[in-house]
């Protein structure tokens, strides 16, 4: 069973498809959050890639404008916003504009990584950055204490969130600021590594802030719900396939058919980042995603699953957001 009142969000990339148009993966997004808030899920989040040809989902503030016309109820939220990559006024400028049209809906979820390649990092004229300090920056501009007033003023709280991994958990744990980690850092069953004491320290060094008065983790997990658990593991081959080249040929690719991956010749080295990848998702049949959930959220004492599922076919992914929405209805 699962832990009491858990969360459910979806994170959505806006993956390109082969054969597909970008602006088709936006409006594929568009869709999706409009399922999403028919399904009852409590949060949408969108992301933020540069220069990827597998992600079309690179402006989460105009993306997120367009969900807010989309929808009425939804929490909309960015997992995240690359801080390194914009001035913490910037960000705090365009978030409080969304709050203006989705006033109690908008969450800023905030990460560090870096551009994909060189010459991405180059256009983004990326620089050390104090992560630290742009967190204490932004924060500042959002609640109205910076040295200037940043307009417009938010219309309510704009709620930060730190993508964390490593260093990232003692810098929120510092602001005091929920996290959302992803799956890896729950090890797999049986060995947990690392990723638990981690998150133990992140509780242990907490310090309560206004927004956040305890600690709080979000969970990001590939989840994808089908009929059998053959059908799941034939869901998750598209993206599995995608990292499994993006790591051994330096790009991201649009996901392909699950037939087309099937047939693809593949090195003995991409078969095993496939199965890697593979193995970390939770897919399978409901009854089984259930049970493998409730181990994971429970291990993490998480608040709220980010299931961050892709796969080529688009009603096959609407018919596994339903079906998890379901497997989370009974809260």
């Amino acid at each position: 069973m699962l832990p009491s009142e858990p969360r459910l969000s979806l994170l959505d990339r806006s993956r390109t498809r082969d054969g597909e148009a970008d602006a088709d993966a936006l409006r594929g997004t568009l869709a999706r959050a409009r399922d999403a808030e028919r399904l009852g899920y409590d949060r949408f989040w969108v992301a933020e890639h540069h220069g990827v040809p597998g992600v079309a989902g690179a402006a989460p503030a105009v993306l997120l404008a367009a969900l807010a016309g989309a929808t009425s109820a939804l929490r909309l939220g960015s997992a995240g916003v690359m801080l390194p990559h914009h001035q913490p006024l910037v960000v705090a400028e365009q978030f409080a504009t969304l709050t203006a049209f989705a006033p109690g809906r908008i969450d800023l979820g905030l990460g560090r990584s870096p551009g994909f390649t060189p010459p991405v990092r180059r256009a983004l004229r990326e620089t050390e950055r104090d992560f630290a300090a742009d967190l204490a920056e932004l924060r500042a501009f959002l609640t109205g204490s910076a040295e200037i007033t940043a307009h417009p003023r938010p219309v309510g709280d704009v709620p930060m969130h730190v993508l964390a991994t490593g260093s990232g958990l003692q810098v929120a744990a510092a602001l005091g600021l929920p996290v959302i980690v992803g799956g890896p850092i729950l090890g797999v069953a049986g060995d947990p590594g690392p990723g638990l004491a981690a998150l133990a320290g992140y509780r242990r060094e907490f310090r309560p802030s206004e927004q956040q008065p305890e600690p709080r983790i979000s969970v990001s997990l590939d989840v994808l719900v089908a009929d059998t658990a053959e059908e799941a593991a034939d869901l998750m081959l598209p993206e599995a396939w995608a990292m499994a080249r993006s790591r051994t040929q330096g790009a991201f690719p649009p996901l392909e058919p699950v037939a087309a991956v099937r047939a693809a010749s593949r090195t003995p080295r991409q078969q095993q980042y496939l199965e890697q990848t593979a193995a970390a998702a939770v897919a399978g049949t409901a009854a089984q995603v259930e049970s493998r959930l409730a181990e994971l959220l429970d291990r993490a004492g998480a608040a709220e699953l980010v299931a961050s599922s892709s796969t080529f076919d688009r009603d096959a992914l609407a018919a596994s957001d339903a079906a998890l929405a379901a497997v989370f209805s009974p809260r």
